[in-house]
């Protein structure tokens, strides 16, 4: 199931996940095998990471984020727009998040 991510995916949390903020750090927990590189291993975002999978709700296109975080961190859109994409490539090639 090797997909590609655009603007205008909107993406969500695999249920195969459990996301808990710890200590300030986000840590994203594979339930099922086939999850990630090994069925064991543990994930966690920085900062920037953790606010954009924030606005992961499956209703938002990922255009829709990185415009929104464009403007609340006045930054510039383009380069919000590549960690967006960038990021949800890698989510989505763990199977960490969902294409709906």
């Amino acid at each position: 199931m090797e997909s590609t991510v655009t603007l205008k995916s909107i993406c969500a949390p695999s249920e195969d996940i459990v996301a808990r903020e710890i200590e300030g750090e986000l840590i994203i927990i594979p339930l099922a095998a086939g999850i990630g590189d090994m069925e064991d291993e543990l994930y966690t975002l920085n900062e920037t990471g953790k606010a954009i999978w924030g606005r992961l709700d499956g209703t938002a296109t990922l255009g829709e984020i990185a415009a929104g975080m464009a403007e609340e961190y006045d930054a510039p859109p383009a380069e919000i727009e590549r960690d967006v994409l960038g990021l949800l490539e890698e989510l989505l090639r763990r199977k960490i998040v969902l294409v709906r």
